[in-house]
């Protein structure tokens, strides 16, 4: 059981790690480097090297020699799927302070994609959204991220669309389902 757990923060890591490469603004790369750093301190580095070893064995990282003799440890494609996994399965939204605005994820996904439609709608739905429509979802809270990474995960970025919106008539039935 731990040492799952290690391999799921290992692979964690190495997946925050690619994600530190993709960073658009310097506010992001800081923000994810500054969470890598802290849950780095938290490793006990004899088991580390251990659980590199049987990831490596497992194939679910690979080594790659870098020009200067070092060598790096990236997810292989199996470990990406197996890391993404790991994190789909756990996403959660922070609840912070509301700022009086409305996150909307609206979606018009075709018939031919049905399983998509439906498995965005189920997640959605897992993860506290309120179902306006049978595809539009309200939230209170930031959660482009989140949200992103659901539609990247199955693959309907051009089917579906996130608004942050100020206003929605009837707000009043909204704000006594998210307790505001």
């Amino acid at each position: 059981m731990i040492k799952d757990i290690l391999k799921e923060k290992m692979m964690m890591l190495l997946l925050a790690g690619v994600a530190l490469s993709f960073s658009h603004t310097s506010y992001q790369y800081h923000r994810l480097y500054r969470k890598l750093e802290e849950e780095w301190e938290t490793f006990d580095r004899k088991k580390l090297q251990k659980e590199i070893k049987n990831l490596y064995r497992s194939k679910v990282i690979k080594e790659k020699r870098n020009p200067d003799g070092s060598f790096t440890f990236v997810l292989s494609d199996k470990g990406k799927v197996k890391a993404l996994t790991y994190y789909f399965n756990q996403i959660k939204i922070k609840k912070d302070l509301w700022d009086k605005k409305w996150r909307i994820v609206f979606f018009d996904v075709p018939e031919k994609y049905r399983w998509g439609r439906n498995a965005i709608r189920n997640k959605l739905r897992e993860i506290g959204f309120y179902e306006l429509q049978k595809s539009v979802f309200a939230f209170p809270f930031h959660c482009e991220d989140e949200i992103d990474f659901i539609i990247e995960y199955y693959g309907m970025r051009k089917y579906v669309r996130y608004a942050v919106i100020d206003y929605i008539d009837d707000d009043a039935h909204l704000k006594d389902i998210f307790k505001l």
